[in-house]
């Protein structure tokens, strides 16, 4: 895709999108499976299917609704990524974080990723809430890779803190006001859709991840290479591949996020007036 032609689609989707919604947002969130139930805290909310926006890809993952969510969350403007993109859905990896670009244009200053993910660490549990420090980006794919536009943000951006130092210090405050056990580690985003075998998980742990996952990295670097702050948070909907004596199923995801959906809710409701 040209460079001008990238500009232009960004410009036109948020135009789109600008054209259905009052005022501008200043924090996006991103969900993962199972996680769009956040959704439910936006005070009137302007819903746009994906479909309807120019050069937006559609979703095809359970767990992923599809849409944005435009509106109020505890005072603050924000727009909601209901479902997300995958490199393992055959999407190139500049249209995975694509929406990034558009909630930058649209004036997002913030962003909120959140993602089901499995755990490497062998002290957490299922259920934990891991508030990522760092990621390890095993997609082996860049989505600034190719001409870069200075308009969007310098070749070189830095990643010496993906995650804001800042955001994260908000967040442990609030689990800790609400009495929420929330880990802290790095998370390791690979392409997938299979599940890693036991002797993956092993060189993982090796690395020194604990918590893996298919989604994240790319949207982080170019909200990074955007000058956007990112907080991000894992949940982990099951013990990865060796851990446990059990297969691993997409099923058990969507039921641990189900299940422990209610904390997390309280947990973001009392982080986005902070942040």
């Amino acid at each position: 895709m040209a460079n001008m032609d990238v500009l232009n689609n960004i410009r036109e989707a948020a135009s789109f999108i600008r054209g259905k919604i009052d005022g501008e947002p200043e924090i996006g969130l991103i969900l993962g499976s199972g996680l769009g139930i956040i959704a439910e805290l936006v005070e009137n909310p302007v819903v746009i299917a994906y479909e309807n926006i120019p050069h937006f890809p559609v979703s095809t993952v359970e767990g992923h609704a599809g849409e944005l969510v435009v509106g109020t969350v505890a005072g603050r403007r924000v727009i909601l990524m209901k479902g997300r993109f995958h490199l393992y859905e055959g999407y190139p990896v500049e249209v995975v974080s694509f929406p990034v670009r558009v909630m930058k244009e649209l004036g997002v200053k913030k962003l909120v990723v959140t993602n089901a993910a499995g755990g490497i660490n062998t002290s957490y549990e299922v259920g934990d809430l891991m508030l990522i420090k760092d990621h390890i980006n095993f997609t082996f794919r860049n989505p600034l890779i190719g001409p870069n536009l200075d308009e969007l943000g310098p070749r070189f951006p830095d990643m010496s803190e993906a995650y804001s130092k800042r955001l994260r210090q908000i967040a442990r405050e609030v689990a800790e006001s609400q009495g929420v056990k929330l880990q802290e580690g790095v998370y390791i985003g690979l392409l997938g859709p299979s599940y890693e075998t036991p002797a993956e998980i092993r060189m993982m742990r090796t690395l020194g991840a604990d918590a893996v996952g298919m989604s994240t990295v790319s949207e982080v670097i170019v909200a990074r290479h955007a000058g956007i702050e990112v907080l991000g948070f894992s949940c982990i909907s099951n013990m990865a591949s060796g851990i446990l004596d059990q297969p691993l199923s997409h099923e058990e995801v969507m039921e641990t996020t189900e299940r422990e959906k209610q904390k997390f809710l309280r947990l973001i409701l009392g982080i986005i007036p902070k942040l």
